[in-house]
């Protein structure tokens, strides 16, 4: 990714904002410019809660270029307390991960290019914390 392209998305990576349709009411995430259902291009960008649970999960084995360095990680659809549904990785697991599970979202490393180069953060999803 360039570094403009990802500074023009900071916003949804660092804080997970997506946007809410002033004509129909939707919300989505990623950010666009325009509504996806409505396609109406009066839209505001909001904040997304920062808990859900997970619907969906994989266990990456063999992972997409430059990502070897973190296998084994789960790859996560995660719908937020408000039905918005994104898509994102799982950190700090320590034990069974299921479908239904509580998570909440953490900011963490995502990348980086190379030993000199741009670190990229994010968003990840961690299991929420049970009583002891």
């Amino acid at each position: 990714m360039t570094v403009p392209r990802y500074w023009r998305n900071i916003g949804a990576y660092y804080r997970l904002e997506g946007i809410k349709c002033k004509n129909c009411g939707s919300l989505t995430f990623p950010p666009r410019n325009s509504c996806p259902k409505c396609h109406s291009k009066d839209v505001e960008t909001v904040q997304l809660p920062r808990r859900g649970r997970i619907v969906s999960f994989s266990l990456l084995r063999s992972p997409p270029k430059g990502f070897e360095a973190y296998v084994p990680y789960y790859v996560v659809v995660v719908e937020l307390e408000n039905g918005v549904r994104v898509f994102g990785t799982l950190t700090d697991v320590f034990g069974e991960v299921k479908e239904g599970m509580e998570v909440e979202a953490v900011f963490r490393k995502i990348s980086e290019d190379g030993e000199e180069g741009l670190i990229h953060y994010g968003t990840k999803f961690r299991p929420v914390a049970r009583g002891c």
